[in-house]
């Protein structure tokens, strides 16, 4: 069993859909000890429907307010947090989520990431109009990267290998990392 000594701090995973943030947190979770919490699933729960479901019946800006809010409104502590790929447009959630914890960006680069989203009509994955998902990629890298304490590269990496490395990293980095204001 691996000791993270921050009571009471988050972990919080950010990357794209595909990444495997709800995979590699619930992993993580389950090493350190601590809570798991999905926001996408959060978010299902709190409007009683699938995500898609908001994408397509109130349109890309509703959802991201309604993700902005469920997000901003988390109370959570010694939990580690998957995060919804869009939740990095949304600069009032990611300060609430790193005030309380630390931020892990799960690279993976765009050609492994497209392998691994086969459907992306279904995944409620916030994509504008006349965008592909390349442009979605390359809009929110520089987001994730600005947001993120760590980045972990997850490419050509198995799943143990990734939570291992992730549990190194958090034990690395110092505590001033995590913001207190």
């Amino acid at each position: 069993m691996f000791k993270v000594n921050r009571k009471n701090m988050n972990i919080v995973l950010i990357g794209m859909s595909g990444a495997g943030k709800s995979t590699l947190g619930v992993l993580l979770a389950k090493a350190l000890g601590m809570d798991y919490v999905d926001t996408d699933i959060v978010i299902q729960q709190h409007e009683g429907r699938l995500l898609q479901d908001i994408i397509d019946n109130d349109g890309i800006e509703e959802f991201m307010e309604v993700e902005e809010k469920v997000v901003s409104e988390l109370q959570l502590k010694n939990c580690v947090i998957s995060t919804g790929g869009s939740v990095i447009y949304s600069e009032k959630a990611m300060n609430v989520l790193k005030q309380s914890g630390q931020i892990i960006y799960l690279h993976v680069p765009f050609e492994e990431i497209k392998k691994r989203l086969i459907n992306i009509t279904t995944r409620g994955i916030v994509i504008k109009k006349g965008n592909s998902l390349k442009d979605v990629y390359e809009e929110r890298f520089p987001l994730y990267i600005k947001y993120s304490d760590i980045t972990l590269d997850c490419s050509n990496k198995d799943i143990e290998h990734c939570v291992s490395e992730m549990i190194e990293k958090i034990q690395e980095s110092p505590c001033d990392q995590i913001s207190s204001s």
